[in-house]
C-alpha cells in the first residue's frame, strides 16, 4: 500500500498462529497516504504455509527477504505483541536497515507473563475456564478445535471495553495454526530475553503501550523504553491490548508525529 518510492513501514503482526495481515493493515493502512506500508502473514500464520522452521531467527530472515524483494531500502519497522519480539530483533540483527522503531503492547522477557495468569483468574468479566488459564503463555495445544476454544475464551481480556459480539466475531475469522504457536511459545519463549541487547538500538524508536493491557502490561513498556537510549514512551489511558484499534485516532497522530521527528515520514 501507498506510493513507490515513498519511505517504507514494514509491519509486524503478533499472535503467532492466530493473528494475520488484517490487523496490521488497518492498523498502518492510514499511513499510506504518504508511506509504502508493507503487512503480510508471517510464515505458519493467516494465509501462510507451514512451513518450518518457526523461530524467531527464520521471522527475522523472513522480514528481511521481504525488504529485499522490494527493495525498500531503510525501513522503519514496527510490530505489535509477539510482533514487536521480532521487530526488536531485526532491528537488532539488521541496524543498517532500520531508520525507525515502533513497537505497540509488546516485552523485551517473560517477566511479566505471571500478571496475565493471575488477571486471567482474578477478572470479572467471564469465568475463564482453568485449563486454559494454565495453558497462556506454555504452547500445550493438542490439536486447532482445542486451539480455537482457548482462543475464544481468552478473547474477552483483550479490549478495554469489552464487546462480546465482536470477540466471538474475531474467534470466528482467525485462522488457527496450533502447531506454529506451540513453537512459540513451548520453543522460543523460555529462552527470550533482549533485556542485555537492548540498549544497543540507536535508531529512534516509540514505544506504545495500552493501560488496561492484560498479557504484556505497562511495566513491560517501560523496561523497554528504559534500555533503548532515548526512546520514547506512550501509555493510552483507554485501551488493553490494542490501542491502535480502540483509540486509533491518537494513535496514528502519535505515530505521525514520531515518524515526523525522526525525519522519516
Amino acid at each position: 500500500m501507498g506510493p513507490e518510492g515513498a519511505p517504507a513501514v514494514i509491519v509486524h503482526h503478533g499472535a503467532p498462529g492466530l493473528g494475520g495481515r488484517a490487523e496490521p493493515r488497518r492498523s498502518f493502512g492510514p499511513f499510506a497516504d504518504t508511506m509504502r506500508v508493507v503487512v503480510f502473514d508471517a510464515r505458519g500464520s493467516g494465509e501462510s504455509g507451514d512451513d518450518e522452521p518457526f523461530t524467531h531467527a527464520q521471522w527475522v530472515a523472513d522480514v528481511e527477504a521481504l525488504r529485499r524483494h522490494f527493495d525498500l531500502g531503510r525501513i522503519v519497522m514496527a510490530g505489535g505483541s509477539y510482533g514487536g519480539f521480532i521487530a526488536m530483533e531485526y532491528t537488532l540483527a539488521h541496524p543498517e536497515n532500520v531508520a525507525a522503531l515502533v513497537l505497540r503492547d509488546t516485552a523485551a522477557n517473560t517477566d511479566y507473563d505471571h500478571l496475565a495468569v493471575e488477571r486471567a483468574r482474578t477478572t470479572d468479566r467471564v469465568t475463564i475456564p482453568e485449563w486454559v488459564i494454565e495453558r497462556i503463555g506454555t504452547g500445550n495445544f493438542t490439536g486447532d478445535e482445542q486451539f480455537k476454544e482457548y482462543w475464544r475464551a481468552i478473547l474477552p481480556l483483550y479490549d478495554h471495553a469489552y464487546d462480546p459480539e465482536a470477540a466471538e466475531r474475531k474467534a470466528a475469522e482467525t485462522s488457527y495454526h496450533y502447531r506454529t504457536h506451540n513453537a512459540a511459545f513451548g520453543v522460543n519463549m523460555p529462552a527470550y530475553d533482549l533485556t542485555p541487547r537492548l540498549p544497543e538500538i540507536s535508531c529512534p524508536t516509540l514505544v506504545t503501550v495500552g493501560r488496561h493491557d492484560w498479557r504484556t502490561p505497562v511495566p513491560a513498556s517501560r523496561v523497554i523504553a528504559d534500555l533503548i537510549p532515548g526512546s520514547e514512551l506512550v501509555i493510552f489511558e483507554k485501551s488493553g491490548h490494542s490501542p491502535q484499534l480502540e483509540e486509533p485516532e491518537r494513535f496514528q497522530r502519535v505515530v505521525r508525529d514520531f515518524l515526523a521527528r525522526a525525519g522519516v515520514s
